[in-house]
């Protein structure tokens, strides 16, 4: 692979532009693994850019190679800045979900949900270090080898494969449930819970939820407090009770390619959710209520 300081100029910037957009979408579906975060992926696209144009791509035999180092460093070292900076807990904090459009997934939202990347195998990636993280995703989800890894970590291509292994042990003990593949079922599965939270049908919701259904909730810095982890059907069902909003409106969306809702009050974005379910019940729910953030991160459907 050629080294990230090596020179490639002689290249027309017109030409340049054209072979860096080639590789765009899966630059950020690569940073996206990484950060977990859309606007912080596009940041490290942006600087690997950067970086390009100010040393050409004369003479690289792998351009999509020599990117993918780039932009891999620079996530690595957004990584390591934010464990510094982060003070809250990891339970109050969950990752940008891709919310598009139930008709279908864009190209460039088909790459960044290969491999199912879903919110819940997103929260389990945040509980990694920022070398096991790269390790894990540059391997295991793109399949470059543990000699390329080892150079942007530092270490030996044995110490990178044993950084993989730590993480590979962290995302199997999790037990990241998938979907349902039939869509549909996932849709009236979403459709029935929200049902029964406004008519205030604990029972309902009761038998719609997996007895061990894990809620996380993500407020943002305005509420810290009010984030968290609720689990169990009886406390999610009861939370579901007492959060339904008369004058909410609910928006089918896909959240990471499976059924979510974005609910906007009054035509003000208010929250996204996304669902996992499984085998017909609800193993897992994501909640983001942000307005803000929902108002950034579901742009696309709420005003495409």
């Amino acid at each position: 692979m050629v080294p990230e300081d090596g020179r490639m100029a002689g290249v027309d910037e017109n030409e340049l532009a054209a072979r860096f957009e080639e590789h765009r979408a899966h630059l950020r579906a690569v940073a996206y693994r990484m950060l977990g975060s859309l606007s912080e992926a596009d940041d490290a696209i942006q600087e690997t850019w950067l970086r390009l144009s100010r040393v050409g791509a004369a003479d690289v035999e792998n351009l999509r190679g020599w990117l993918t180092t780039v932009v891999s460093r620079v996530c690595l070292n957004m990584l390591r800045s934010r464990n510094t900076r982060r003070e809250e807990s990891l339970d109050r904090h969950l990752p940008d979900p891709v919310v598009s459009a139930e008709g279908g997934l864009s190209p460039e939202e088909e790459a960044l949900l290969a491999d199912s990347v879903g919110l819940a195998l997103l929260i389990v990636l945040d509980t990694l270090s920022p070398a096991e993280r790269l390790a894990f995703v540059l391997h295991d989800m793109f399949g470059l080898p543990f000699e390329d890894i080892a150079a942007m970590v530092d270490r030996s291509p044995t110490a990178a494969r044993q950084l993989a292994s730590r993480a590979r042990r962290r995302v199997r003990s999790a037990d990241v449930a998938g979907p349902d593949a039939d869509l549909p079922r996932q849709r009236a599965v979403v459709d029935a819970f929200f049902s029964a939270a406004r008519g205030g049908d604990f029972d309902a919701l009761v038998t719609l939820l997996h007895p061990d259904v894990v809620l996380r909730a993500d407020f943002g810095d305005r509420r810290p407090s009010a984030a968290g982890v609720t689990r169990g059907a009886a406390a999610v069902a009861g939370q579901a009770v007492r959060g339904a909003l008369p004058h909410a409106e609910l928006h089918p969306v896909l959240v990471n390619g499976a059924a979510g809702v974005v609910v906007t009050v009054r035509g003000r974005p208010f929250a996204v959710l996304g669902f996992t379910v499984t085998d017909g019940t609800i193993v897992e729910i994501q909640a983001i209520v942000d307005s803000e953030r929902v108002g950034r991160i579901a742009a696309g459907v709420l005003h495409g």
